[in-house]
């Protein structure tokens, strides 16, 4: 069975509005999501990612969950995953700034946030309240600035996904549109200044929905990235779409991992899942959308890479490179989180601390773990992809 090819193809899509359109030539690749993978690469993440961790000050004020919202140059804003509405602003070095909430039902308040958006040449933080189908705006004081509505016309629901696009853009992704899933919208009022139409057959929901007499439950498969930074440009994935594709500075879609069989031939079908490109590497997953709710068991993923250099899939193992012994380090862990093409995680403090007495730590984690407390707060792992001449 052929497992990728390599096609060269022009930009098949360009947005009407959009600034500049240009045609160019790329390579990209075919992935069969049916394939097994017989061979199996142990990668060192620091081999091929930079990665920097940074302990969040831990006082009185700022005791928190560690759930990272946004990472800048200067701040770094972290949240509860208990919805208590705070938001901790941290400098890049995690020295506490401030605590924000204005979780309250008034016209400059929050009721509940899905994402916090930062946006540091503005000196403001974009807060998507779901609920009400809001994007409040405030500075990093906590003050209020204005309100965005969003599109809440035809099937859409609200927006998933929100992140900086430039200074006047966010990029926004809207799950349950049919049609266009993807927008740019004004960071002043909210209206929709572009509209990114990636190709798809028929809208494909990932999750499940059990329908009772008196109640109604769905499953999904966790959390996954719809748009991820790459190389300063913007990776869009909508699972509908049998093509992953590249958000150009010009607007239109370059095609850059497309798969087979195609989505809508399959029953179950099985969602291709970039999970982080890198550079030298693109690991991805494939996820079997079936879920039993009696045994809430489901979604079954396989685990695969493809490797730029060598033009090849296998499996993977990863191991952080900060560990005197073989650490498994799980892709899943991380989550994009700016236009720098960083992706984060966090630590445990009492784990580090245990590790440091053992022995177990060495390099830039050991130093860290150092300086810790086992009740302090997690530590942020940021990682970001190193350059290859390929």
């Amino acid at each position: 069975m052929k497992t990728f090819i390599f096609i060269g193809i022009t930009t098949l899509f360009a947005m009407t509005g959009c600034r500049g359109g240009h045609s160019s030539t790329d390579e990209f690749i075919t992935v069969d999501v049916d394939e097994g993978y017989s061979t199996k690469k142990e990668l060192v993440l620091q081999d091929f990612m930079d990665v920097e961790y940074i302990p969040l000050e831990t006082n009185d004020e700022f005791i928190n969950q560690g759930y990272v919202q946004a990472v800048g140059e200067k701040y770094i804003i972290v949240a509860n995953y208990n919805n208590d509405g705070n938001i901790f602003v941290y400098d890049r070095s995690g020295k506490a700034i401030r605590k924000i909430n204005r979780k309250g039902q008034g016209g400059e308040e929050y009721i509940n946030f899905r994402c916090v958006t930062l946006d540091e040449e503005n000196n403001e933080i974009f807060i998507n309240d779901h609920y009400k189908k809001r994007i409040k705006v405030y500075d990093l004081e906590g003050n209020f600035k204005r309100s965005l509505k969003q599109k809440t016309e035809g099937d859409s629901q609200f927006y998933w996904e929100i992140f900086n696009y430039d200074k006047e853009n966010l990029i926004c992704y809207d799950e349950i549109n049919a049609e266009i899933p993807f927008l740019l919208v004004s960071k002043q009022d909210g209206s929709i200044t572009k509209e990114i139409r990636p190709s798809f057959k028929e809208k494909k929901y990932f999750f499940q929905v059990l329908r009772m007499e008196n109640s109604t439950r769905a499953a999904g498969p966790g959390s996954y990235s719809r748009i991820t930074p790459f190389n300063g440009n913007w990776m869009l994935l909508e699972p509908s779409s049998d093509t992953i594709y590249t958000l150009m500075p010009d607007c239109s879609l370059r095609p850059f991992i497309a798969r087979t069989p195609p989505i809508h031939t399959m029953d179950p079908e099985v969602f291709l899942i970039p999970r982080l490109i890198s550079n030298r590497y693109y690991f991805m997953e494939g996820i079997k959308n079936v879920y039993d709710f009696r045994k809430e068991e489901g979604f079954p993923k396989t685990y695969f890479v493809y490797d730029t250099q060598e033009k090849e899939f296998s499996r993977y193992i990863i191991y952080n490179g900060d560990y005197t012994s073989k650490n498994e380090f799980y892709m899943v862990m991380l989550t994009p989180i700016n236009a720098q093409g960083e992706s984060w995680a966090t630590l445990n403090a009492f784990d580090l601390c245990r590790d440091y007495q053992k022995g177990k730590l060495k390099g830039k984690l050991k130093e860290v773990a150092a300086t810790l407390e086992e009740d302090d707060n997690r530590v942020v792992m940021l990682v970001k992809s190193r350059k290859f001449n390929i």
